[in-house]
């Protein structure tokens, strides 16, 4: 019994530990990283960096100096300037869509799971009627259709992330629903509304905020794809992706004016998938204790 006791007292006190060595240097350092690119672009008008937008034909592809630390593009704007406004441009559409998909989604797939029958039928249906259009294609056509804008792109890639929200959310509540405070509260007398918002809600939302910030990470891609191939953000405006693709032309005579936003949609993109997969492994119901 003296042998029993002392065991279950180490699995308690090496259990926290486990857990605690989840959170390593990398999913520091990838919190370091976000912090560091939200703080420049929320700081951006208060730095003192030239305008995104000036031109000066003179000073074409200029090398990296003191008045222009990381150079000047093919148009000769300062390089820095438009990597810090166009990380405020790809972070806002990378936010706002997965917001849309996971107020959206989220709802659907609660009710979906709580209720169960019909509904879940007809909610998991059109979501699969959904997915079975290829993503980048309809983005593409309804870009090309409405016209470039950042509300259209946000809308659309919040609409598309919209299926993936409700299965996971659906998945959570499936779960839970069958939970003893859940039965509990039903024995109870509560109210649907109250059950879903008092009970499930706070348990839900832990694995739909790990999935945020993945999908953070994709929409981040997908807006860079679209501003790319010339369908995201019209004009002067500039995000990661528009500089890549506007850097594509100078390769040869100044690969870093596609490979330095690259290298920052790569490592923001990285951090945000190395922060979310970590927050999805600690709210694995799976790896519960119960």
């Amino acid at each position: 019994m003296a042998t029993l006791e002392l065991d279950v007292a180490e699995v308690a006190v090496t259990q926290p530990a486990r857990k605690g060595r989840r959170l390593g240097m990398l999913f520091w350092a990838a919190i370091g990283w976000m912090t560091f690119v939200f703080a420049m672009a929320v700081l951006a008008p208060l730095l003192p960096l030239p305008s995104p937008t000036d031109m000066d034909m003179l000073e074409r592809r200029a090398p990296f100096s003191a008045e222009h630390w990381l150079g000047t593009d093919g148009l000769g704007r300062d390089e820095l300037s438009r990597l810090i406004y166009g990380a405020r441009i790809s972070l806002v559409v990378g936010l706002c869509a997965p917001v849309i998909g996971l107020t959206i989604g989220g709802a659907l797939g609660m009710l979906a799971g709580y209720f169960r029958g019909r509904f879940e039928s007809i909610v998991v249906g059109s979501m699969d009627v959904l997915l079975a259009f290829p993503p980048l294609i309809l983005a593409l056509a309804v870009t090309a259709y409405l016209g470039q804008s950042i509300l259209n792109l946000t809308l659309i890639l919040g609409f598309l992330g919209v299926p993936a929200f409700m299965r996971v959310a659906r998945a959570a509540t499936l779960t839970l629903s069958r939970r003893e405070f859940v039965i509990a509260a039903q024995a109870l007398g509560a109210t649907h509304a109250r059950i879903l918002l008092r009970e499930l809600l706070p348990n839900v939302i832990l694995p739909l905020f790990a999935f945020f910030l993945l999908g953070v990470a994709i929409t981040i891609v997908v807006e860079g794809s679209l501003s790319f191939l010339g369908l995201g953000v019209p004009p002067p405006i500039s995000s990661w992706g528009s500089m890549i693709g506007e850097g594509r032309e100078s390769l040869d005579v100044a690969p870093r004016l596609a490979f330095l936003p690259a290298a920052a949609m790569f490592l923001t993109v990285l951090s945000f998938n190395l922060v979310g997969d970590t927050l999805r492994a600690l709210t694995d119901p799976r790896q519960g204790a119960l």
